[in-house]
């Protein structure tokens, strides 16, 4: 419970026994300690906490109470929980013997408070914990990214959140209450049938106004509370917090339920007027009925009633609140005073405070505190009623509402580009964003490029394309389908990116052909089909037409071809577009590599690096330049030996996916398994493979080089694991044999050559497969260097020539082709200077390898 920190243990026990308001006898006896200790300990905490009696510190302990351990919760209401216990009894029945319960009823009955104190009532039944998840300000689409939200689920694209939200639900049992669902009803329903048929021991509660329809769902129907005792305690303990003397009104407590139907909602606003009114006004009030109020789907009794009180709390209202109240309806998430002044315009700060205020006094808002701010939120049925009350306003005031967001996203970009923290701020107002930008270009897209710095990729895409579709012509939907495919592209979607290029590519923007051809040759993992024949030239015109991107896509189309690149790369420097030079250079290096010039190679990706370094990445064109810099400049490390370098690289935070499991994972594996830090290279290796696994295992071939080396780092460490790597490699990248020559084949046969050397193996048939054809260049020197030393340790006759074969621009093969020769010739010095290679380019443990061959 949050509090003062110099509360001593025992006081926290007294504040605990308070709940449900104990007298100082029960505590006593309770706790075991005399009735004046108590009351010693109840002075001191009502001096600690700041509360004028008992009753406060029994709230503050009931609000703790009801919040269940290991659950994730919103905010509580800060008033006790009374009566329910037959209610209470038959909930916590129906989620003992059964996995979807939801609990039903009108409005304002007490369905989220009821769910709260049941939930923490069985939370020692579910040792994974869970979470309690209000939907009032989430929209239709954005059901799972509340639900993940709650849960602290992350991205890991390109699985889908919801299939990581399943993964969570699925460790053990677990307990998910989403609150308030009657608006998202389908959304909702098509969760929880995945949860009930995947994560078979979650368990599911709803709040709602009407049923799932799911299979399954047990239904448990909430109505007002009993007349007398229950309701009538509710009325005086509200009552009590403004008006001591009438909370032991029972007669005024007897009639003001009844009147009120027993609503939970509709007695507390009655007894929060209770202050201002006194008995007789109350009572005035009740006799003087407003007009029927409908705020639902249909007629509905019980809610006609609800909406009768929220409407004669209204009535109440001066005009200058019912005006605030009003607009106020807008807000899904909330406000602050800066919020409240954009839809006001011709209101003062001090005049706007006062009255958020008095509306919240009268129990129409309920404030709370972010980081020193004052924050206001309504009831989702008080804000529905106040919504309805705009009426000939709400145009005004919606277009009010999109011009606040859209100077708040504006404001937020700034923070963004200065460097300034934003993301709390964004955290906080991100609903109201997404509502007020459904219809305006602009705002969609300030929400997307925030929305992608929060590195919430997906959802970034999504809401580049809300852009795309409010695009007043082809040239502003490329621009949002670019960014859209960029952000999909930073997660190592290559195939959606393509699609939308090729949408862009049909409405006639050439740069999107450029792109999608540039995706379709260049990303060959993740296409979404066979590459055609003429690898997408028929795309694009002969003639580039002063476009670099085309040019750019003509060099990936002539995939080896240097001369092609190297036209590109001066067409982007005399361009001076550094996004397009990235990529030009990326077509260069792949051409020099498979030209055997690896040095160059690995120049080129350096320089990309260095531009790497001046590009934002929260943009996501940069972004996805940027995750590709640090793939390719590991890979060329790697390529050319340099094995300091490329664990350099995968220690790097600059990549704006660092972290992600199977996309950054990788660099680390292959790199400390050269770096002979093979402890490392297999957890690594771990957090790569479960989080692929738990994505969905999505075709990403490029991986499977790591996984092979994984299997080396095991073999190395005689884990007796290596068969299972080398059994993942062929998994991940989709062949059955490991000669199949899909990006895998040259690793692969370095691995099986130098474990062979590690074990003695002298099968003839691993020094053939060493030097078979390889179609990818990085892993060749690797393969062909292990075979020539596995053929001097076989002592074949032919070794000399297999060590002359295998010379190439890499330091690691050199340093293993000096050692292949020393022991050929048995020359000392040689060994030591081929350890002292090994020494340089950071491979240790080939490096002792070398010196106990020199011993």
């Amino acid at each position: 419970m949050a509090g003062p920190k110099d509360v001593s243990a025992r006081e926290a026990e007294v504040l605990a026994a308070l709940a449900g308001d104990r007298s100082n006898a029960q505590i006593a006896r309770r706790l075991h300690i005399s009735i004046r200790t108590v009351e010693s300990h109840i002075s001191s905490l009502l001096r600690k906490y700041g509360v004028a009696d008992r009753h406060e510190l029994a709230a503050l302990a009931d609000v703790a109470e009801s919040q269940p351990p290991g659950f994730s919760t919103p905010a509580g209401p800060g008033t006790t929980f009374v009566g329910r216990e037959h209610d209470r009894a038959q909930l916590t029945r129906a989620l003992g013997s059964n996995r979807l319960v939801s609990l039903l009823g009108p409005g304002g009955v007490g369905k989220t408070r009821l769910a709260l104190r049941v939930a923490a009532d069985v939370a020692d039944n579910y040792p994974y914990g869970g979470a309690v998840v209000d939907l009032v300000p989430v929209r239709p689409g954005f059901v799972v990214a509340a639900v993940a939200e709650a849960l602290q689920v992350t991205e890991q694209p390109p699985q889908t959140l919801a299939d990581a939200v399943l993964e969570r639900l699925k460790r053990g049992r677990t307990l998910l209450v989403l609150d308030n669902c009657e608006h998202l009803l389908d959304d909702v329903a098509g969760l929880v049938a995945r949860i009930l048929t995947e994560a078979t021991e979650t368990a599911v509660l709803v709040t709602s106004r009407e049923r799932l329809g799911v299979a399954g769902e047990r239904p448990v129907q909430l109505g007002p509370l009993t007349l007398g005792a229950e309701a009538e305690q509710l009325f005086r303990d509200r009552a009590a917090l403004v008006a001591p003397e009438v909370a032991d009104d029972s007669e005024l407590a007897q009639k003001v339920c009844a009147e009120l139907d027993g609503v939970p909602l509709a007695i507390e606003l009655a007894a929060a007027r209770a202050g201002s009114l006194g008995p007789d006004g109350l009572l005035a009030a009740l006799d003087d009925r407003l007009r029927l109020l409908s705020g639902g789907r249909g007629p509905n009794e019980r809610h006609n009633s609800l909406a009768q009180v929220i409407g004669w709390s209204y009535e109440l209202l001066g005009d200058d609140e019912r005006r605030l109240f009003r607009r106020l309806g807008v807000f899904v998430g909330g406000f602050d005073l800066a919020a409240v002044a954009g839809v006001t315009p011709g209101s003062s700060r001090g005049e706007l405070s006062d009255l958020l205020g008095r509306l919240t006094d009268k129990s129409l808002l309920h404030r709370s505190q972010h980081a020193g701010i004052s924050r206001w939120r309504m009831l989702e049925t008080v804000r529905v009623f106040a919504l309805e009350e705009l009426k000939d306003e709400y145009d005004e005031v919606a277009a009010l509402h999109v011009a606040w967001a859209d100077r708040l996203a504006t404001k937020l970009e700034e923070r963004l580009e200065a460097g300034e923290e934003w993301q709390q701020e964004f955290d906080l107002l991100a609903p109201d964003l997404r509502v007020a930008s459904g219809g305006v270009r602009s705002l969609a897209r300030k929400l997307a490029h925030l929305t992608f710095a929060r590195r919430r990729f997906l959802e970034a895409r999504e809401h580049y394309l809300v852009a795309a579709a409010n695009a007043a012509d082809a040239g502003e939907r490329y621009d949002d389908r670019r960014d859209a495919a960029d952000a999909a592209m930073v997660v190592a979607d290559g195939g959606h990116a393509y699609q939308l290029m090729m949408r862009s590519a049909a409405d006639g923007i050439l740069d999107a052909a450029g792109y999608a051809v540039t995706i379709l040759n260049r990303y060959e993992m993740t296409r979404p089909a066979e590459l055609p024949e003429d690898r997408g030239a028929s795309l694009l015109p002969d003639d580039a037409d002063g476009s670099v991107l085309v040019r750019v896509a003509w060099a990936w189309v002539d995939r080896f071809g240097v001369a092609s690149a190297e036209a590109a790369v001066a067409a982007a420097r005399r361009a001076e577009q550094p996004l397009d030079l990235m990529s030009a250079l990326d077509a260069h290096g792949t051409a020099l590599a498979a030209a055997g010039r690896l040095r160059e190679a690995d120049m080129a990706a350096k320089e990309r690096m260095s531009l790497a370094a001046t590009l934002p990445a929260h943009d996501p064109r940069a972004a996805a330049e940027i995750v590709d810099a640090f793939h390719v400049a590991s890979t060329t490390a790697i390529a050319v030996g340099d094995i300091v370098e490329a664990v350099r690289l995968a220690q790097l935070i600059g990549d704006p996916v660092h972290g992600h499991p199977y996309i950054t994972a990788p660099r680390k594996v292959r790199a400390y398994a050269l770096a002979g830090r093979f402890e490392d290279a297999v957890r690594a290796a771990d957090v790569m493979w479960n989080g692929w696994r738990a994505a969905g295992c999505p075709p990403r071939v490029w991986m499977a080089s790591a996984a092979a080396t994984a299997a080396l780092a095991h073999g190395l460490l005689g884990s007796g694991q290596d068969a299972v790597w080398q059994a993942r490699a062929l998994e991940i990248a989709r062949v059955t044999d490991p000669t199949d020559d899909r990006g895998l084949a040259a690793p692969a046969a370095f691995v099986e050559a130098r474990l062979a050397i590690h074990h003695h193996n002298t099968d003839s048939g691993v020094v053939e497969r060493a030097f078979a054809p390889f179609r990818e260049p990085w892993w060749i020197p690797y393969a062909h260097a292990a075979g020539a030393e596995l053929a001097v340790v076989s002592g074949r006759p032919d070794a000399a020539e297999y060590l002359e074969r295998a010379v190439s621009e890499n330091a690691w093969a050199a340093a293993v082709l000096r050692r292949a020769e020393g022991r050929l010739t048995g020359d000392r010095d040689v060994l030591l200077e081929a350890a002292g290679i090994f020494r340089r380019i950071g491979a240790r443990f080939e490096e002792r390898c070398t010196l106990d061959l020199a011993r």
